[in-house]
């Protein structure tokens, strides 16, 4: 099962333990039935007390799960007979909470709203409910006047009393301090002391967890920076070691002419320059330099064996090969795969060197190469 699922299952039964009451919310149904199906035992209504607040104010009630109550048709257009008659059922129905009627006030309340479908008979009908203790209903009926009525300081009350039995302390508690902003009353403030504790605890938790999971990911990204790093140096040093390795087997100049010099000197220069250059040039030069170098070698060259003389358009006397492997550009050139590939090109088939010209990385290399064998 993946991590973050595992947490956020801890995450929800922490909660439950820290406020039982939230099982009882209708969209848990589904959780409550599989509790209970394995052996488990819910908390009863007498058990709830353990949990509860002073009456409506705030007490966590099984949520109610009766058929939705009628609402009233926005669309019809309201007359004024319909109004008149709307208030005399909504006095019917104060008259019903006075004398501890609340079914049958909501009766009244109902045919008011059907009559006339306005903010004020919603929310007077959603504090009877609560009154009731029917938190869902009530809950419906405050929607529906908020949506007529956003500004509807009782709507605000009756969510959020309803909100608050049903242990939704922070819809609750942001409902309640929306009332008591519009249109406060000491009611209001009493529910808000007993709400707001529970939506801090809440809170809180949420924060907690919040801040656990962004650790849990921040390391997670860390070890993941790790691993890229660690798998970088590892490519690096197997790169290190094979240019390593390349080096040493071609001998004399760091890095080589690959195979050689094909197209090499005139005259051919099998074997290197023995006595002069240590190491020689892997496998000679045999035929020629691309191009030819007028000049040949007069008198022929120092320290070779014997002696060398002059080639026609072979190399030109007098050539100092130290400037080569002492000129660190070359150098860092010769390691280079792509100048290499393209010096090979050009020793292979010198009508090559015109598509080379245009690489700026190449086309300098080889010219000063030919500087340095020219001058």
């Amino acid at each position: 099962m993946d991590d973050s699922k595992v947490q956020q299952l801890k995450q929800f039964v922490d909660l439950c333990k820290s406020n039982p009451s939230i099982l009882y919310d209708p969209s848990l149904s589904f959780f409550r039935d599989y509790i209970e199906s394995l052996g488990a035992k819910l908390p009863t209504s007498s058990d709830k007390s353990k949990y509860t607040v002073d009456d409506e104010k705030g007490e966590i009630v099984e949520p109610d799960n009766d058929p939705p109550q009628k609402m009233g048709d926005s669309s019809v257009e309201v007359t004024d007979e319909n109004r008149e008659a709307a208030q005399e059922e909504k006095m019917k129905a104060m008259e019903a909470i006075s004398e501890g009627k609340p079914e049958e006030a909501i009766e009244h309340l109902t045919s008011a709203i059907v009559l006339n479908p306005s903010a004020i008979m919603y929310a007077t009908r959603a504090s009877v409910y609560v009154k009731m203790k029917k938190p869902n209903a009530a809950i419906r009926d405050a929607n529906a006047a908020l949506e007529i009525n956003p500004d509807s300081a009782k709507g605000h009350k009756a969510r959020g009393m309803a909100r608050a039995m049903l242990g939704q302390w922070a819809e609750a508690a942001k409902d309640l301090h929306v009332a008591s902003t519009i249109d406060y009353d000491e009611e209001i403030s009493a529910v808000l002391k007993k709400v707001e504790p529970n939506a801090h605890r809440i809170e809180e938790h949420r924060r907690k967890y919040d801040r656990l999971r962004k650790e849990r990911e921040e390391r997670r990204a860390q070890r993941e920076r790790q691993r890229r790093k660690a798998e970088a140096q590892a490519a690096y040093e197997k790169a290190k070691e094979e240019e390593k390795s390349s080096s040493s087997r071609s001998g004399g100049m760091p890095g080589g002419f690959p195979g050689g010099m094909p197209g090499g000197f005139p005259g051919g220069m099998p074997g290197g320059f023995p006595g002069s250059m240590p190491g020689g040039f892997p496998g000679g030069m045999p035929g020629g330099f691309p191009g030819g170098m007028p000049g040949g070698f007069p008198g022929g060259m120092p320290g070779a064996a014997g002696g060398m003389p002059g080639a026609a358009g072979g190399m030109p006397g007098n050539v100092d090969f130290s400037k080569i492997l002492n000129d660190p550009e070359l150098m860092t050139a010769f390691k280079d795969p792509e100048v290499m590939a393209a010096l090979q090109d050009v020793m292979k088939n010198p009508a090559n060197l015109a598509k080379h010209q245009a690489n700026p990385k190449v086309a300098p290399i080889i010219a000063k190469m030919m500087g340095k064998f020219s001058g």
